[in-house]
């Protein structure tokens, strides 16, 4: 599933690729509705239609990832409203393990995630992942979202690595879709970023359910 040989930078995802997507599914379709219901006095269906047309409107943009944008469009402190339910931040099965056994083989690892800054930052403080990384960037950093056109050229430019020899494991398709435009050689994509909910049909790239499928050959 992957040639290891020709390996010398992995590139991470965060959310539903090292995390469990539970937590932000959880907040975002759950925590957010239910808290901006009560402050409009609106049913939880009513904020839940009202905020999913919201969302929806800028997916795929930096915004849609930015805390600052919706703390100022809901008039709600995101930040604060993440910290209350951080507890239900957790990695995902063979994450820790994974990562360390990669560390071992002297590649350059990367933690690359469009979260925001300050989920970044409250995530790693919750996990303690960031120390098994060379690298660690929100791409608020480049004023793109990395399934945004020369994303990754960007990355690059700042953290050299040559995208022939680069693995990729993210749960959005449209972000492997784009990698695969900027030439990275390699891409995994995650079957189930959320592991209470379906596994995602992703029939154009490879997909693993657990990284305890890939260790094997490192």
């Amino acid at each position: 599933m992957v040639d290891w040989e020709a390996v010398d930078t992995v590139i991470f995802d965060m959310d539903g690729t090292l995390l469990d997507l539970h937590f932000d599914n959880y907040f975002w379709e759950d925590f957010v509705p239910q808290t901006y219901g009560k402050k409009h006095g609106l049913s939880k269906e009513e904020a839940s239609a009202e905020l999913m047309s919201r969302y929806e409107a800028i997916k795929g943009t930096l915004n849609w990832y930015c805390i600052d944008f919706w703390s100022d469009s809901l008039e709600m402190n995101i930040a604060q409203m993440k910290e209350q339910v951080a507890h239900k931040i957790a990695l995902r099965p063979n994450a820790i393990e994974f990562v360390r056994r990669l560390r071992e083989t002297h590649r350059e690892l990367m933690l690359i995630t469009n979260a925001h800054p300050m989920s970044l930052a409250l995530k790693m403080h919750t996990t303690g992942i960031d120390k098994h990384f060379h690298v660690t960037r929100s791409s608020h950093d480049f004023s793109l979202a990395k399934e945004n056109h020369g994303f990754w050229q960007s990355l690059a430019q700042q953290h050299p690595f040559d995208p022939a020899r680069t693995l990729l494991i993210d749960d959005s398709l449209s972000v492997l879709r784009q990698a695969q435009k900027e030439g990275i050689a390699q891409l995994l994509a995650i079957a189930k970023p959320d592991s209470r909910r379906d596994p995602l049909p992703f029939e154009q790239f490879k997909q693993i359910e657990d990284f305890e499928q890939i260790m094997e050959g490192l």
